[in-house]
């Protein structure tokens, strides 16, 4: 995967999608110092070490997660080293068993396509339809790296910004829960 060296700490001036684009206006509207690196879509946890190693954070996995019904939609943030076990967390939520939401929900609520689900998306999420978990292993480093809404591009941001000023501006609350 081929991946830009440089970082940057501002938008791209290069034409992007809208989707992306909004991601930074939110994060500059905020005042939340960023920096971003460029690559080659990165659809695997393996095709983000690269980006993670320039950024200097650690990458973490973002599931989009629903009911039998499609009637609840959960979007999970839990370290990259551990393996997601389904019934495990739907007992921590108290929900019935859960599965991978199709790709559509995640572009109905979030404006993102499969490889590119990020926490950012939440900002497209104006009636709060999805109900944010975040493993408390995530939180636990100084800084977060995501992607602005695309997998062509990551960001890192510090932890604190994300959890104090990102996630409150998109109108959605923090759930917190401790996975194995």
């Amino acid at each position: 995967m081929y991946i830009d060296p440089n970082v940057y700490t501002s938008k791209p001036e290069n034409e992007r999608l809208a989707k992306e684009m909004r991601c930074y206006d939110l994060l500059e509207s905020l005042g939340v110092p960023y920096n971003r690196v460029d690559h080659d879509a990165a659809n695997t946890m393996e095709d983000c070490a690269e980006a993670k190693a320039v950024l200097g954070v650690k990458i973490c996995k973002n599931l989009l997660l629903c009911n039998q019904q499609k009637t609840k939609f959960y979007l999970l943030l839990m370290a990259g080293e551990k393996q997601f076990v389904t019934k495990d967390f739907s007992k921590k939520i108290g929900s019935s068993r859960l599965s991978f939401a199709p790709p559509e929900f995640m572009e109905k609520y979030l404006d993102i396509t499969p490889g590119s689900l990020s926490v950012l998306g939440l900002m497209n999420d104006t009636e709060c339809e999805v109900t944010l978990y975040i493993d408390r292993d995530v939180v636990s480093e100084e800084y977060f790296g995501c992607h602005p809404c695309i997998n062509t591009s990551t960001i890192s941001m510090k932890t604190s910004d994300l959890l104090d000023t990102v996630i409150p501006a998109t109108k959605h609350e923090i759930n917190f829960v401790e996975l194995d």
